[in-house]
Protein backbone atom coordinates (compact mmCIF):
# COMPACT_ATOMS: atom_id res chain seq x y z
CA UNK A 1 0.00 0.00 0.00
CA UNK A 2 0.96 3.39 -1.16
CA UNK A 3 -0.13 6.31 1.37
CA UNK A 4 0.18 9.80 1.19
CA UNK A 5 0.13 12.13 3.72
CA UNK A 6 -0.96 15.94 3.99
CA UNK A 7 0.90 17.63 7.22
CA UNK A 8 3.05 14.93 7.83
CA UNK A 9 5.22 17.31 9.61
CA UNK A 10 2.89 18.33 12.44
CA UNK A 11 1.46 16.70 15.76
CA UNK A 12 -0.26 13.62 14.19
CA UNK A 13 1.33 13.43 11.00
CA UNK A 14 4.39 12.87 12.77
CA UNK A 15 3.21 9.91 14.42
CA UNK A 16 1.16 8.62 11.69
CA UNK A 17 4.51 8.44 9.70
CA UNK A 18 5.66 6.94 12.82
CA UNK A 19 2.87 3.99 12.89
CA UNK A 20 2.75 2.96 9.30
CA UNK A 21 6.92 2.78 9.30
CA UNK A 22 6.54 -0.46 11.07
CA UNK A 23 3.15 -1.37 9.25
CA UNK A 24 3.86 -4.29 7.20
CA UNK A 25 0.57 -3.38 4.61
CA UNK A 26 2.41 -0.22 3.82
CA UNK A 27 5.15 -0.38 1.08
CA UNK A 28 5.47 3.52 0.93
CA UNK A 29 4.50 7.17 2.88
CA UNK A 30 5.10 9.85 1.18
CA UNK A 31 4.67 13.03 3.33
CA UNK A 32 3.75 16.27 2.08
CA UNK A 33 4.73 19.73 3.71
CA UNK A 34 5.15 23.08 2.77
CA UNK A 35 8.98 22.83 4.14
CA UNK A 36 10.68 20.07 3.77
CA UNK A 37 12.26 18.43 7.39
CA UNK A 38 15.25 17.34 8.70
CA UNK A 39 13.66 14.10 10.62
CA UNK A 40 12.41 11.46 8.86
CA UNK A 41 11.57 7.79 8.97
CA UNK A 42 12.06 4.21 7.09
CA UNK A 43 9.75 3.68 3.89
CA UNK A 44 8.91 7.51 3.94
CA UNK A 45 9.61 10.47 0.96
CA UNK A 46 8.85 14.16 0.88
CA UNK A 47 6.96 16.58 -1.09
CA UNK A 48 7.30 20.35 -0.62
CA UNK A 49 3.83 21.43 -1.88
CA UNK A 50 1.09 23.65 -0.34
CA UNK A 51 -2.47 22.52 -0.31
CA UNK A 52 -3.97 25.58 -0.91
CA UNK A 53 -1.65 26.15 -4.35
CA UNK A 54 -0.01 23.68 -5.57
CA UNK A 55 -0.76 21.25 -8.39
CA UNK A 56 -1.79 18.25 -6.33
CA UNK A 57 -2.81 15.64 -8.63
CA UNK A 58 0.93 14.54 -9.87
CA UNK A 59 1.66 13.97 -5.86
CA UNK A 60 -1.70 12.20 -5.56
CA UNK A 61 -0.98 10.04 -8.97
CA UNK A 62 -0.44 5.91 -8.00
CA UNK A 63 -1.30 6.20 -4.41
CA UNK A 64 -3.92 3.95 -2.67
CA UNK A 65 -4.82 6.26 0.06
CA UNK A 66 -4.37 10.15 0.90
CA UNK A 67 -4.73 10.79 4.63
CA UNK A 68 -5.88 14.67 4.98
CA UNK A 69 -4.14 15.72 8.05
CA UNK A 70 -2.94 19.66 6.73
CA UNK A 71 -4.29 22.37 8.57
CA UNK A 72 -3.40 26.30 9.53
CA UNK A 73 -4.44 27.48 12.67
CA UNK A 74 -3.04 30.83 12.56
CA UNK A 75 -3.32 33.46 11.98
CA UNK A 76 -6.57 34.37 13.42
CA UNK A 77 -6.46 37.99 12.78
CA UNK A 78 -6.80 37.26 9.08
CA UNK A 79 -9.54 34.28 8.54
CA UNK A 80 -8.90 34.83 5.19
CA UNK A 81 -5.82 33.25 4.77
CA UNK A 82 -6.74 29.94 6.96
CA UNK A 83 -9.95 29.77 4.95
CA UNK A 84 -7.73 29.21 1.78
CA UNK A 85 -5.69 26.81 3.14
CA UNK A 86 -7.96 24.82 5.70
CA UNK A 87 -12.00 25.28 3.26
CA UNK A 88 -10.19 25.59 0.02
CA UNK A 89 -7.06 23.57 0.56
CA UNK A 90 -9.31 20.48 1.56
CA UNK A 91 -11.21 20.88 -1.54
CA UNK A 92 -8.35 20.86 -4.09
CA UNK A 93 -7.01 17.29 -2.00
CA UNK A 94 -10.29 15.84 -2.85
CA UNK A 95 -10.47 16.81 -5.87
CA UNK A 96 -6.84 16.08 -6.67
CA UNK A 97 -7.50 12.49 -4.89
CA UNK A 98 -10.70 11.78 -7.55
CA UNK A 99 -8.62 13.14 -10.57
CA UNK A 100 -5.94 10.87 -9.48
CA UNK A 101 -8.12 7.86 -9.20
CA UNK A 102 -7.31 7.05 -5.19
CA UNK A 103 -9.40 4.41 -3.45
CA UNK A 104 -9.28 5.54 -0.12
CA UNK A 105 -9.66 8.93 1.29
CA UNK A 106 -9.61 9.57 4.67
CA UNK A 107 -9.67 12.97 6.40
CA UNK A 108 -9.09 14.67 9.50
CA UNK A 109 -12.50 16.00 10.68
CA UNK A 110 -12.89 17.53 14.39
CA UNK A 111 -15.08 17.54 17.32
CA UNK A 112 -14.85 21.62 16.82
CA UNK A 113 -17.13 20.08 13.92
CA UNK A 114 -20.08 19.49 15.70
CA UNK A 115 -22.89 21.27 16.58
CA UNK A 116 -23.66 23.07 20.37
CA UNK A 117 -24.64 20.43 22.74
CA UNK A 118 -28.03 20.11 24.20
CA UNK A 119 -27.33 17.93 27.68
CA UNK A 120 -24.17 16.34 28.67
CA UNK A 121 -25.31 12.71 27.26
CA UNK A 122 -22.50 11.23 24.93
CA UNK A 123 -23.10 11.35 21.30
CA UNK A 124 -22.93 9.41 18.37
CA UNK A 125 -21.64 10.30 14.91
CA UNK A 126 -25.34 11.18 13.72
CA UNK A 127 -25.22 14.58 15.93
CA UNK A 128 -24.76 17.30 13.21
CA UNK A 129 -22.02 18.69 12.26
CA UNK A 130 -22.76 22.67 12.08
CA UNK A 131 -20.36 24.54 14.75
CA UNK A 132 -20.84 27.65 16.19
CA UNK A 133 -20.11 29.69 13.10
CA UNK A 134 -18.16 32.75 14.97
CA UNK A 135 -15.01 30.75 15.68
CA UNK A 136 -12.87 30.24 12.50
CA UNK A 137 -11.82 26.39 13.53
CA UNK A 138 -15.19 25.54 13.83
CA UNK A 139 -16.73 27.15 10.86
CA UNK A 140 -14.05 25.85 8.41
CA UNK A 141 -14.32 21.96 9.87
CA UNK A 142 -18.17 22.20 9.31
CA UNK A 143 -17.42 23.36 5.85
CA UNK A 144 -15.32 20.61 4.90
CA UNK A 145 -17.97 18.00 6.42
CA UNK A 146 -20.46 19.68 4.15
CA UNK A 147 -17.70 19.60 1.02
CA UNK A 148 -16.63 15.87 1.93
CA UNK A 149 -20.28 15.04 1.85
CA UNK A 150 -21.00 16.38 -1.74
CA UNK A 151 -17.84 15.12 -3.04
CA UNK A 152 -19.23 11.21 -1.22
CA UNK A 153 -21.72 11.80 -3.89
CA UNK A 154 -19.98 12.62 -6.47
CA UNK A 155 -17.62 10.03 -6.27
CA UNK A 156 -19.23 6.44 -4.93
CA UNK A 157 -16.21 4.38 -5.58
CA UNK A 158 -13.88 6.07 -3.49
CA UNK A 159 -13.94 4.79 -0.12
CA UNK A 160 -14.34 8.11 2.14
CA UNK A 161 -13.63 8.24 6.25
CA UNK A 162 -13.92 11.10 8.42
CA UNK A 163 -12.19 10.60 12.04
CA UNK A 164 -13.67 13.08 14.46
CA UNK A 165 -11.16 13.29 17.12
CA UNK A 166 -10.86 15.18 20.29
CA UNK A 167 -7.84 17.41 21.79
CA UNK A 168 -4.67 15.93 20.57
CA UNK A 169 -1.40 15.92 23.02
CA UNK A 170 2.32 14.74 23.28
CA UNK A 171 5.34 15.60 24.53
CA UNK A 172 6.81 16.97 20.90
CA UNK A 173 3.88 18.99 20.32
CA UNK A 174 4.17 21.03 23.29
CA UNK A 175 6.34 23.80 21.89
CA UNK A 176 3.88 24.40 19.05
CA UNK A 177 0.93 24.08 21.17
CA UNK A 178 1.64 26.81 23.43
CA UNK A 179 3.11 29.37 20.39
CA UNK A 180 -0.07 28.28 18.58
CA UNK A 181 -2.79 28.74 21.12
CA UNK A 182 -1.21 30.18 24.61
CA UNK A 183 1.88 32.98 22.74
CA UNK A 184 5.00 34.08 24.11
CA UNK A 185 3.78 35.57 27.35
CA UNK A 186 3.40 32.27 28.23
CA UNK A 187 6.84 30.62 30.06
CA UNK A 188 6.77 27.47 30.31
CA UNK A 189 7.92 26.86 33.74
CA UNK A 190 4.63 27.93 34.87
CA UNK A 191 3.06 24.68 33.81
CA UNK A 192 5.11 23.08 37.17
CA UNK A 193 1.89 22.61 39.95
CA UNK A 194 3.87 24.90 42.72
CA UNK A 195 3.68 27.74 40.41
CA UNK A 196 -0.49 27.01 39.58
CA UNK A 197 -2.17 27.23 42.78
CA UNK A 198 -5.82 27.48 41.08
CA UNK A 199 -7.14 27.26 37.95
CA UNK A 200 -10.87 28.91 36.25
CA UNK A 201 -13.61 26.42 36.55
CA UNK A 202 -16.16 27.62 33.71
CA UNK A 203 -19.63 26.10 32.86
CA UNK A 204 -19.72 23.94 30.32
CA UNK A 205 -15.37 22.88 30.62
CA UNK A 206 -15.58 19.50 29.74
CA UNK A 207 -12.90 18.40 27.43
CA UNK A 208 -12.47 15.01 25.41
CA UNK A 209 -8.59 14.39 24.73
CA UNK A 210 -6.31 11.55 23.59
CA UNK A 211 -2.34 11.16 23.01
CA UNK A 212 -1.47 11.54 19.40
CA UNK A 213 -0.24 8.01 19.00
CA UNK A 214 -3.74 6.87 19.44
CA UNK A 215 -4.99 8.88 17.47
CA UNK A 216 -2.24 7.71 14.61
CA UNK A 217 -3.46 3.75 15.35
CA UNK A 218 -7.06 5.22 14.83
CA UNK A 219 -5.80 6.50 11.35
CA UNK A 220 -4.00 3.31 10.65
CA UNK A 221 -7.34 1.02 11.54
CA UNK A 222 -9.00 2.56 8.84
CA UNK A 223 -6.23 2.69 6.55
CA UNK A 224 -6.44 -1.11 6.72
CA UNK A 225 -9.91 -1.93 7.72
CA UNK A 226 -12.72 -1.82 4.67
CA UNK A 227 -15.10 0.88 7.09
CA UNK A 228 -16.75 4.29 5.99
CA UNK A 229 -18.32 7.41 7.27
CA UNK A 230 -17.32 8.70 10.26
CA UNK A 231 -15.79 7.78 13.46
CA UNK A 232 -15.45 9.60 16.75
CA UNK A 233 -11.92 9.40 18.57
CA UNK A 234 -11.03 10.04 22.14
CA UNK A 235 -9.64 8.11 24.96
CA UNK A 236 -11.48 8.21 29.12
CA UNK A 237 -11.91 10.46 31.19
CA UNK A 238 -13.20 13.46 29.77
CA UNK A 239 -11.55 16.41 31.48
CA UNK A 240 -13.14 18.39 34.17
CA UNK A 241 -11.63 21.61 35.72
CA UNK A 242 -11.36 18.88 39.07
CA UNK A 243 -9.47 16.41 36.84
CA UNK A 244 -7.17 19.56 35.09
CA UNK A 245 -6.70 21.15 38.62
CA UNK A 246 -5.55 17.64 39.90
CA UNK A 247 -2.66 16.90 37.10
CA UNK A 248 -1.76 20.61 37.58
CA UNK A 249 -2.00 20.41 41.61
CA UNK A 250 -4.30 23.52 41.52
CA UNK A 251 -7.49 24.61 43.16
CA UNK A 252 -10.48 25.26 40.57
CA UNK A 253 -11.98 28.46 41.04
CA UNK A 254 -15.67 29.26 39.29
CA UNK A 255 -15.68 32.27 36.91
CA UNK A 256 -17.93 33.62 34.86
CA UNK A 257 -17.39 32.63 31.21
CA UNK A 258 -18.05 36.23 30.31
CA UNK A 259 -15.08 37.78 32.57
CA UNK A 260 -12.89 34.72 31.12
CA UNK A 261 -14.08 35.78 27.38
CA UNK A 262 -13.74 39.20 28.05
CA UNK A 263 -10.07 38.91 29.52
CA UNK A 264 -8.78 36.75 26.24
CA UNK A 265 -10.69 38.83 23.98
CA UNK A 266 -8.67 41.91 25.12
CA UNK A 267 -5.21 40.31 25.15
CA UNK A 268 -6.20 38.84 21.30
CA UNK A 269 -7.10 42.03 20.33
CA UNK A 270 -3.44 43.81 21.83
CA UNK A 271 -1.74 40.35 20.03
CA UNK A 272 -0.71 39.26 23.58
CA UNK A 273 -2.45 35.95 22.82
CA UNK A 274 -2.86 34.03 19.39
CA UNK A 275 -6.08 32.47 20.23
CA UNK A 276 -8.99 34.20 19.12
CA UNK A 277 -11.97 34.58 21.66
CA UNK A 278 -13.96 32.98 19.67
CA UNK A 279 -12.58 29.27 20.32
CA UNK A 280 -13.69 29.87 24.11
CA UNK A 281 -17.14 29.65 22.91
CA UNK A 282 -16.63 26.83 20.58
CA UNK A 283 -14.82 24.63 23.11
CA UNK A 284 -17.54 25.37 25.60
CA UNK A 285 -20.26 23.99 23.55
CA UNK A 286 -19.08 21.26 22.52
CA UNK A 287 -20.87 18.01 22.60
CA UNK A 288 -19.38 15.16 24.95
CA UNK A 289 -18.55 12.64 22.13
CA UNK A 290 -19.82 8.38 21.68
CA UNK A 291 -16.72 6.51 20.92
CA UNK A 292 -18.10 3.13 20.81
CA UNK A 293 -18.48 2.66 16.92
CA UNK A 294 -14.28 3.10 16.68
CA UNK A 295 -13.52 0.53 19.52
CA UNK A 296 -16.31 -1.69 18.46
CA UNK A 297 -15.82 -1.76 14.46
CA UNK A 298 -12.06 -0.75 14.33
CA UNK A 299 -11.07 -2.26 17.50
CA UNK A 300 -9.57 0.86 18.96
CA UNK A 301 -8.13 0.57 21.99
CA UNK A 302 -6.29 4.08 23.37
CA UNK A 303 -2.89 3.27 24.94
CA UNK A 304 -3.15 6.33 26.93
CA UNK A 305 -5.77 7.57 29.09
CA UNK A 306 -6.35 11.28 28.51
CA UNK A 307 -5.15 12.37 31.97
CA UNK A 308 -2.03 10.97 30.61
CA UNK A 309 -1.91 12.65 27.08
CA UNK A 310 -2.29 15.61 29.19
CA UNK A 311 0.48 15.25 31.52
CA UNK A 312 3.04 14.20 28.76
CA UNK A 313 1.80 17.66 27.38
CA UNK A 314 2.72 19.14 30.80
CA UNK A 315 6.07 17.86 30.80
CA UNK A 316 7.04 18.40 27.64
CA UNK A 317 6.02 22.28 27.92
CA UNK A 318 8.43 22.38 30.99
CA UNK A 319 10.84 21.13 29.00
CA UNK A 320 10.52 23.33 25.72
CA UNK A 321 10.19 19.76 23.73
CA UNK A 322 9.29 19.66 19.69
CA UNK A 323 10.85 17.74 17.19
CA UNK A 324 13.39 18.65 14.21
CA UNK A 325 10.19 19.57 11.68
CA UNK A 326 9.23 23.13 10.83
CA UNK A 327 6.17 22.66 13.00
CA UNK A 328 7.10 21.29 15.80
CA UNK A 329 10.46 22.94 15.81
CA UNK A 330 10.57 24.15 19.78
CA UNK A 331 13.05 27.21 18.57
CA UNK A 332 10.45 28.36 15.53
CA UNK A 333 9.42 31.57 17.57
CA UNK A 334 13.28 32.65 17.33
CA UNK A 335 15.69 33.93 20.28
CA UNK A 336 13.66 35.19 23.20
CA UNK A 337 10.82 34.21 20.82
CA UNK A 338 11.21 37.54 19.07
CA UNK A 339 9.34 36.29 15.93
CA UNK A 340 6.20 35.09 18.20
CA UNK A 341 5.98 38.98 19.02
CA UNK A 342 7.15 40.20 15.70
CA UNK A 343 4.21 38.37 13.80
CA UNK A 344 1.73 37.18 16.02
CA UNK A 345 0.79 33.77 14.51
CA UNK A 346 3.46 31.56 16.61
CA UNK A 347 6.34 31.47 14.70
CA UNK A 348 9.04 33.58 12.65
CA UNK A 349 7.31 35.89 9.78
Amino acid sequence: MRVVITGATGNVGTSLVEALSGEPAVDAIVGVARRRPEWTAVKTSWVEADVATDDLTAIFRGADAVVHLAWLFQPTHDPLVTWQSNAIGSIRVFDAAAAANVATLIHASSIGAYSPAQGRTPVDESWPTHALPSAAYGREKSYVERALDAFEARHPECRVVRLRPGFIFKRQSASEQRRLFAGPLLPGFLARPSFIPVIPALTGMELQALHAADAADAYRLALLNDVRGPFNVAADPVLDPKTLGELLGARPVPVPVAAARTVMAAAWRLHLIPAEPALLDLALSLPVMDTSRIRTELGWTPRHTATEAVAEFLDGLRAGEGMSTPPLDPHAGGPLRSGEFASGVGERP
